[in-house]
């Protein structure tokens, strides 16, 4: 994969090379945590010729400090904390549940948004193939593994450009198979691996689901 990765279509076009031993299966899935994986996402179905849809997860950031993952929730009900986070910044557990309930606002707002009265789903026994644009703490799709075993699919498989090597040995023991190119053991942020890393906009999403869901 090319250094720094030009934008997030490239680095789905460069992740499908590496996933092409799912090709040609009518069980496989692709699941994007939005917004920022939709695109990467989107080569990716495209390649391996599957259906593209989104897995909503939602990061919950420290107080003072968004940026920085103390955790995630997803559909489902589903949570996650990053316990060494939540320890060492000390954040109170009335902290917690403040960010937890306005992210679980946004959490609805995006089904209504980019599901609106599609259907799940039924990923029961199917190859499901979770993507982002990277990955730093890992927590955002730890919660969205944690959603995707409540559904009881045949297999599980991470794919990202980008992340930490402690990051991809910690998710490895929990699906079937991680695919990340990039694993920089200097690591600030997902952003300072990407030439183009611009916001992505609902209406980007929807037009890759209008296309490939």
């Amino acid at each position: 994969m090319e250094i720094p990765i030009p934008d997030r279509h490239a680095a789905g076009q460069a992740l499908a090379g590496s996933l092409q031993h799912y090709a040609g299966r009518d069980d496989v899935i692709v699941l994007a945590l939005p917004r920022g994986g939709v695109p990467v996402a989107a080569e990716i179905a495209r390649a391996l010729d599957a259906p593209l849809d989104v897995m909503l997860v939602r990061k919950l950031g420290l107080p003072g400090h968004p940026e920085l993952a103390m955790g995630a929730i997803a559909s489902g009900g589903v949570r996650v904390m990053n316990d060494n986070v939540v320890r060492q910044s000390m954040v109170s557990p009335d902290a917690i549940e403040a960010v937890v309930e306005m992210e679980s606002r946004e959490l609805e707002h995006r089904e209504r948004t980019y599901r609106g009265d599609r259907p799940w789903p039924d990923l029961k026994g199917r190859c499901v193939i979770l993507v982002d644009d990277g990955l730093a703490t890992g927590a955002t799709m730890r919660a969205a593994i944690d959603a995707m075993k409540a559904q009881q699919p045949g297999c599980i498989v991470v794919a990202v450009p980008v992340a930490p090597p402690d990051t991809v040995r910690d998710l490895e023991p929990l699906v079937d198979e991680v695919v990340c190119p990039v694993q920089p053991e200097s690591f600030m942020a997902i952003g300072q691996w990407y030439v183009d890393f611009h916001q992505i906009s609902d209406a980007e999403v929807l037009a890759l689901l209008e296309e490939l869901g």
